[in-house]
Parts: structure tokens; C-alpha cells; sequence
């Protein structure tokens, strides 16, 4: 089941025909995948479908044996995961990469200064200054239990360790924030902030977000379409009120499969 735009230029981010090999392994094979601008689409699969290794292309760790990657109709072939930085990819990991005796303003103010002056909304017209202040009200917003600006990333709870890293991402990206199970082990309130900083990205920022998540209810709040791997190849994308949970687990596990050839 495949649906969304037939116009090529209707995407941000659009992924043609990769195929990744490790040795007799065939990790993807062919896949596509397209990213429309301001949208959260969802990336579902079961252990071995081939998610982390099309996320490590898509972030410039992996490089992949065949197909294309184009950003705003531009075609990039990233080599390292600073050229998907350029490119304005960011992600955010499970362990999130924050360094624990660093502040939290800090943290987000020498995040901004890799973009130079263009902060939270892109704009260049910020002065250096006025720079400096954006970043501590964005973390301010994206972590607004933690009231001390100040504190050290390893003193806040798991919550708000994930909001800094978001809003780290926001402020880097340019182009596509993906973002690694981004509510794992999080309590339900700390995950439905998490959710709802990933819709402001969305709704304020306008850009797409790709959620890798095994949390169906996490997936059916906040995304807008879904795409499911399996065995590295894409069997399914779909808007996400024209699926089912039911019909995700049965495409991740090959059910649908086997009940079409009953």
C-alpha cells in the first residue's frame, strides 16, 4: 500500500533505490522513502528491517551501495555525518550525545553558534547578540520544568535530557530532524512533552521530522504519515488515518502477507 504526492517537487527529503550490503547481507534493499515538508512521518519496522541502517544513510554515518538522496530537489551524496549537517539533517539519538557537566543554556547557545545567526526560525537577521539570547528561550520552552537555566545536563531527569537534545537538533536543522525512539523509558508525562515539542517543531518551524518509534501510541499522536521496512525493503506507506495498528503490526511481521496467499 502506497500512497502521498506524485509530484517529485512535493517533497523535502526524498530517498531513491538504496540498497546497503554487509557482506551476503543485504540491510536495504532498493528502498524509497519520501519526506514532505512540516510533516512528521513515522518509520516503523521489526528487528532487522533495515531502519537504522536507512537512518544512518540518511544522517551520513553509513554510505550506501546504490540509489539517491535529495533535499529540496537537490541531489547530496553524504560521506560523513558532516556533510548530512550541512545539508541541514540533524538527528537525535537514543543516548542523545549531551555532555553531562555541561549547562543547559550553554548547551543550546554553542548549538546555535554552529549555524551562525540563523537560530530557532532560520532567519539571518539576527544579530550576534540577539543569537545569544534565542537559544536559553528556546530551551527555556522546550524543558519549562527545569527553571534553572543553569543546571548541569546530567542533573535533569530523563524528560528533560530529551527536550535539550530536541531543541539542539531544531536549532541545527535546516532540512530534516529524525529522531531515534525519542520516548523510550520516559514517563507518561515527560513523553507527552517530548511529543509536543515534536509537534511545535512541525507546526512552528515547518520542518519534517522522521520518528523512528516502536511506540504505536506515540505514532498514531503525532505523526502525520508512516512508512514500514521489512526486510530492508518498504511495504507499506500510508497516511496515518488510513492504517490500523492492527495493519502496522501485520505489516511489520509479514502478516498481511501470509493472509493475502491463504
Amino acid at each position: 500500500m502506497t500512497t502521498g504526492a506524485s509530484d517529485p517537487g512535493a517533497y523535502a527529503v526524498r530517498v531513491r533505490g538504496v540498497r546497503k550490503r554487509y557482506g551476503h547481507v543485504e540491510a536495504l534493499r532498493g528502498v524509497d522513502l519520501d519526506i514532505a515538508p512540516g510533516e512528521v512521518h513515522a518509520l516503523l519496522g521489526d528487528n532487522g528491517a533495515g531502519k537504522s541502517t536507512l537512518v544512518k544513510v540518511l544522517a551520513g554515518a553509513v554510505t550506501p551501495d546504490e540509489g539517491s538522496i535529495e533535499i529540496g530537489g537537490r541531489r547530496h551524496r553524504f560521506t560523513s555525518p558532516r556533510d548530512a549537517q550541512r545539508a541541514g539533517i540533524e538527528t537525535v539519538y537514543q543516548d542523545l550525545a549531551l555532555a553531562p557537566t555541561r549547562r543547559r543554556t550553554p548547551t543550546c547557545s554553542w548549538a546555535a553558534s554552529r549555524r551562525g545567526p540563523a537560530c530557532w526560525d532560520g532567519s539571518a537577521s539576527w544579530t550576534a547578540r540577539r543569537c545569544a539570547r534565542r537559544p536559553a528561550r528556546t530551551c527555556a520552552r522546550s524543558t519549562p520544568r527545569c527553571r534553572d537555566l543553569g543546571a548541569e545536563v546530567g542533573s535533569m531527569s530523563g524528560g528533560q535530557k530529551q527536550a535539550v537534545a530536541v531543541a539542539r537538533a531544531a536549532m541545527w536543522g535546516s532540512a530534516l530532524i529524525m529522531m531515534d525512539e525519542p520516548t523510550a523509558a520516559l514517563g507518561v508525562a515527560q513523553t507527552e512533552s517530548v511529543l509536543d515539542l515534536i509537534r511545535r517543531i512541525r507546526d512552528e518551524k515547518g520542518l519534517p521530522v522522521l520518528l523512528i518509534s516502536h511506540n504505536l501510541p506515540d505514532v498514531f499522536s503525532v505523526a502525520d504519515r508512516v512508512t514500514v521496512l521489512r526486510l530492508g525493503r518498504r511495504v507499506l506507506t500510508a497516511p496515518i488515518g488510513e492504517v490500523t495498528a492492527t495493519g502496522l503490526i501485520e505489516a511489520m511481521t509479514g502478516a498481511d502477507t501470509l493472509r493475502g496467499a491463504s
